[in-house]
């Protein structure tokens, strides 16, 4: 029996990004198709341009591109929408990656390698290319991790992750069912609870097109709510 691989995108106004986004992509799926099930999930969430439609045009001559579609909820509501499905259809393997085509598709292979010893591979963007702004919200974040959890990560929410199925069904009721920072909890989840977790570094370049949506009030803002929700999440860590 091979594995069955479910890579995992979140996409929010991408029509610029689209076309690369799964030529990049689909060759990973191709390659790792265990028992002609595996596939690559890219999920619309709720744009404004054409993306839902370009995906749905790929999908004619991508027969492993599964395209979907839910009302606008952020990011973080929708890796959860790919979770949930890939949980639902059986994949063995979960990797989650953005769309706007910042990370690279040939460091892949080094995770998929190491999926035997590790019930998680976690991507440490040890240099980002994307911002002195986002590099000190995830630094930010990590202390408050510490602070919080008591756990010790070089990098939380890094968009480049492969991740046992069953894990990840193991946690993610753990979390509000839209929660806007999904990786990072489950990242705390796993070195919390001394799951055998890797984290390996990975490049991490600017967008490579169309329009970030997020922006500092944004962060801000998030970065705000996740004060409480840490504090909740921490309360009930061992429901």
């Amino acid at each position: 029996m091979s594995d069955k691989l479910y890579v995992v995108i979140p996409a929010y106004n991408e029509s610029a990004n689209i076309k690369q986004l799964i030529d990049s992509w689909y060759p990973i799926v191709e390659k790792h198709n265990g028992n002609d099930e595996s596939r690559l999930v890219i999920i619309n969430d709720g744009s404004k341009d054409d993306t839902y439609e370009l995906l749905q045009a790929a999908e004619e001559d991508h027969p492993l591109l599964k395209a979907l579609t839910k009302p606008n909820g952020g990011h973080g509501s929708t890796v959860l929408f790919g979770y949930r499905y890939a949980i639902a259809n059986h994949a063995d393997y979960i990797f989650q990656t953005d769309s706007d085509n910042q990370t690279n598709p040939a460091e892949f292979e080094g995770f998929w390698n190491l999926r035997k010893e590790y019930s998680a591979i976690i991507g440490n963007r040890a240099s980002r290319e994307d911002g002195k702004q986002r590099v000190f919200v995830e630094k930010t974040l990590l202390v408050l991790l510490r602070l919080y959890y008591g756990v010790h990560v070089p990098d939380s929410n890094a968009p480049f992750r492969l991740m046992k199925t069953s894990l990840v069904a193991k946690y993610i009721n753990k979390l509000p069912r839209n929660y806007n920072l999904p990786n990072v909890m489950l990242t705390t989840y796993f070195a919390y609870f001394h799951e055998k977790i890797k984290f390996k570094k990975v490049s991490f370049i600017p967008r490579q097109g169309g329009v970030n949506s997020i922006n500092i009030p944004k962060i801000t803002k998030i970065g705000y709510h996740a004060l409480g929700d840490f504090y909740q999440l921490k309360k009930h860590i061992n429901d």
